[in-house]
């Protein structure tokens, strides 16, 4: 594994970790006392650079990648099952946050559910539960697409069916879907990154086009970015709900120039703190690049010898 999946995964965990604390807080709250650093406790009462769901299965991907070699959607979801079950892939051997889809699809896989029968598929079910661990998947497809030749149609569908695992409404899909386009584009463009995103925002709606449009409907926002950047703080909401999630992480990206800047901006924005910040960071990581991820934050790391041995 290159430098692409040091860089995005660290950034995703930091950004996960700088948002554990404050979890749930109120973007009031945060105007009166703004996060300007890695803390601690708060929320969940964990020690500083503790990350949470959002890393741990990120990592279970991640490692069921590196084991497999391949995308194995019964062996990601056996290491879900051993997360949620057991506190594998977790700081200290513990679960302490985890999202109610998300937590269905697993007891219903440990039921004896298929894979990619597991996640539910209704309108209550797009939650961003599925967009914040998708980066490994993300990793993987690019490769696979420079270096195999694999159809965007062949892609997509991959990370369709990794979405599906826990968020299998097409809405979580699409997000996941557009997150991946928004990857390929930092990856494979040159220039600003709101540059970039634009590219990867345009490729995805040409993708989605027509057979998705009145799913596709919920992303408009996202057409232009140079419109979008101009939008309004209070205007950007940072809920569970998936579309809102991206908007809030692609508004930080565009409104910031550095990854500590970018970070900081996606924390103080309040409510589902760590998961914004994740997918943020995760996008800020493979833009600024690992060097540029503050060492103060990456030395915090809770389990940070076994995160690199992962990466190596």
């Amino acid at each position: 594994m290159d430098n692409i999946w040091k860089s995005g995964i660290y950034g995703l965990i930091i950004g996960d970790a700088m948002g554990v604390p404050v979890e749930f807080t109120s973007r009031e709250d945060r105007k009166k006392t703004p996060i300007t650093d890695m803390t601690g406790y708060g929320t969940y009462n964990q020690p500083e650079g503790t990350w949470s769901d959002d890393s741990s299965m990120v990592l279970a991907t991640l490692a069921s990648i590196k084991d497999r070699g391949r995308i194995d959607y019964k062996d990601i979801m056996d290491r879900f099952h051993n997360w949620c079950m057991y506190g594998a892939y977790t700081p200290f051997d513990e679960v302490f946050d985890i999202g109610i889809a998300t937590s269905r699809a697993i007891m219903k896989y440990s039921n004896g559910a298929k894979p990619l029968e597991s996640g539910g598929k209704t309108e209550w079910d797009n939650g961003n539960g599925s967009l914040m661990r998708i980066l490994p998947v993300c990793l993987y497809i690019f490769e696979q697409q420079r270096d195999m030749k694999l159809s965007d149609d062949e892609s997509i569908d991959i990370i369709h069916n990794c979405s599906a695992l826990t968020h299998a409404h097409l809405r979580s899909k699409i997000a996941c879907g557009i997150y991946y386009f928004l990857v390929k584009a930092i990856l494979d463009k040159d220039g600003e990154l709101i540059e970039r995103l634009q590219q990867g925002v345009d490729n995805a709606f040409k993708y989605y086009g027509e057979s998705t449009e009145s799913e596709l409907d919920n992303y408009n926002r996202l057409i232009s970015l140079s419109e979008f950047k101009d939008t309004p703080e209070n205007q950007i909401k940072s809920t569970g709900y998936v579309v809102y999630t991206l908007e809030a992480a692609i508004w930080c990206l565009v409104n910031s120039s550095s990854y500590e800047e970018v970070i900081l901006k996606a924390v103080n924005l309040g409510d589902d703190t760590d998961t914004v910040a994740a997918i943020t960071g995760g996008l800020a990581g493979l833009y600024y690049g690992y060097d540029n991820i503050p060492d103060k934050w990456k030395s915090k790391l809770q389990k940070r010898e076994w995160i690199e041995s992962l990466l190596n």
